[in-house]
């Protein structure tokens, strides 16, 4: 089943001149104008304007009556599609390898077993959405099983919106007829027919509508429900490594399209290794007879350009692929590719490190990006804030405190405990967790623990006094005390339990 991202960027022409542009007139109700014959007319207008009775149509005269310290600006549609341009292939980068503009205001991504790579669909939904909102652009997204779906719900319906597989018809019935992308003249004789929901269009007679109407509304109508097809031609960079093979037959069976795939992953190392680079992102796609694409998008932990390990990455991906009548075209692209040098890996005096590269490509292309990780230290005395997930090959230059050792594990937050302790300095005799007694054995401590001193005043007057304790069991626990055991403002004097050792 074919899942499909639309993104709505309904402000776009605004957004991408206030990023360009930091004068202090930048916050200014705005609009953009345009000629239309000997008119100069509203084509695009901010919140601010809007807010205050602006619309795009309107002419330009009557909007700077209305508002006095209006800003104007000359619209620039050839910039607004090139911006758009350089937007879809940066979502392509990062988040699926089909993407598209869906021009003049929107961007269509082909998410197709790529979600998985980014948490799910909700999380890849809110992904794209945060990007995009902390870049300072206006975005309405919606997913749906066909592209018609999709930018209908974007544009008419709640944001962001996830309709199941299958669910289409359903959320498509409330929304106007504007949001099939029909000609106007089509739009005017349906309402003249008394139509003004896609669900009530959807339950006309057919042939009537073919014969009033022509082929397009019955075929915007079956492209929005899935039952016609609407292939997405991918925006492709002119530098990028691609390799790409035709059949005289379609393809269909798995072992002659892992062939295939050996066949693509020899050539295009060929080419990656006559730039000097490496592939860190693969893209595979395999263009169906149905004009369906199937894409497989696989990372690497490093550069790398061996055929034998890009082929089984990618061979393991192909249950995902559904061949349906037949593969007629497969492409296999590094979308992103970093130099890479040969080197000595290994000598007499220092044999060479294992290479764990292919271990962790295997894990991350299972599990998604944010499923692999390692741990480094960060500089902070503070313990849950000494530590912080990295890319697994990543280098780490900062390191534990080794004065005091830590815990193997850190509870995601400390979690109160009861205690009975001699103040100010002493260990407790007993703790009580999660309702079970723990009689302390042995004790160290205590090591004092300073809150940073370039948070907030409470913080900076903020201590803990940590205990590393040993129960009647042998279980090693790391406890602390909020304050000083003395003065009150340095913290509560309650107890907590912060982490497990071993």
């Amino acid at each position: 089943m074919a899942r499909v991202i639309s993104v709505c960027l309904p402000l776009w022409p605004i957004d991408r001149l206030r990023r360009q542009d930091d004068t202090p007139s930048a916050d200014a109700p705005l609009i953009l104008s345009g000629r239309v014959g000997s008119r100069r007319l509203v084509t695009a207008a901010c919140d601010g304007a809007m807010a205050l009775g602006l619309r795009p149509g309107m002419p330009v005269a009557k909007a700077q009556a209305m508002v006095p310290d209006l800003r104007v600006e000359p619209a620039d549609p050839a910039a607004d599609l090139a911006a758009l341009e350089r937007l879809a292939l940066w979502l392509m980068q990062r988040f699926a390898p089909i993407v598209a503009v869906d021009p003049p205001d929107g961007v269509v991504i082909d998410a197709t077993g790529t979600d998985h790579l980014h948490g799910g669909e909700a999380a890849m939904l809110d992904a794209i959405l945060g990007r995009l909102t902390l870049s300072g652009v206006t975005a309405r997204l919606a997913m749906a099983d066909s592209w018609g779906a999709a930018h209908a719900l974007a544009r008419h319906g709640d944001s962001p919106a996830i309709v199941p597989p299958g669910g289409a018809a359903a959320a498509l019935a409330p929304l106007p007829l504007q949001a099939l992308r029909l000609p106007d003249a089509a739009l005017s004789g349906l309402r003249d027919l008394g139509v003004a929901s896609i669900g009530e269009l959807a339950a006309m007679p057919r042939a009537p509508l073919t014969r009033r109407f022509g082929p397009q509304v019955i075929r915007r109508l079956d492209q929005a429900l899935g039952a016609a097809a609407e292939p997405i031609d991918p925006l492709r960079p002119a530098d990028l490594v691609t390799a790409r093979r035709v059949f005289a037959e379609p393809i269909a069976a798995a072992e002659t399209i892992a062939r295939q795939i050996d066949r693509l992953t020899r050539d295009l190392c060929r080419q990656l290794e006559a730039r000097s680079l490496g592939a860190r992102r693969l893209d595979l796609i395999c263009w169906r007879v149905d004009s369906h694409a199937q894409p497989v998008r696989v990372g690497l932990a490093a550069p790398q350009r061996d055929p034998a390990r890009l082929t089984r990455l990618l061979s393991d991906r192909i249950a995902t692929i559904d061949p349906g009548f037949g593969i007629e075209i497969m492409s296999l692209t590094a979308t992103l590719a970093e130099p890479l040098m040969p080197r000595q890996v290994g000598g007499l005096l220092e044999p060479a490190a294992p290479d764990i590269a292919g271990l962790i490509d295997s894990l991350t292309n299972r599990v998604g990006a944010r499923g692999v990780f390692r741990l480094a230290p960060v500089a902070s005395d503070v313990p849950e804030r000494s530590v912080a997930r990295v890319a697994p090959l990543s280098a780490v230059t900062a390191s534990w405190p080794d004065h005091w050792p830590r815990p193997a594990r850190l509870l995601p937050r400390p979690e109160p405990i009861t205690t009975l302790a001699l103040l100010p300095d002493q260990p407790p005799h007993w703790i009580v967790w999660r309702g079970t007694r723990h009689r302390v054995r042995h004790a160290d401590g205590p090591e004092r623990i300073f809150g940073e001193w370039w948070k907030r005043d409470a913080e900076m007057r903020a201590v803990r006094d940590y205990f590393r304790i040993e129960d009647q069991d042998g279980r090693r626990l790391w406890i602390f005390r909020q304050g000083d055991g003395e003065d009150t403002a340095t913290g509560s004097h309650r107890w907590f339990l912060h982490g497990v050792f071993g």
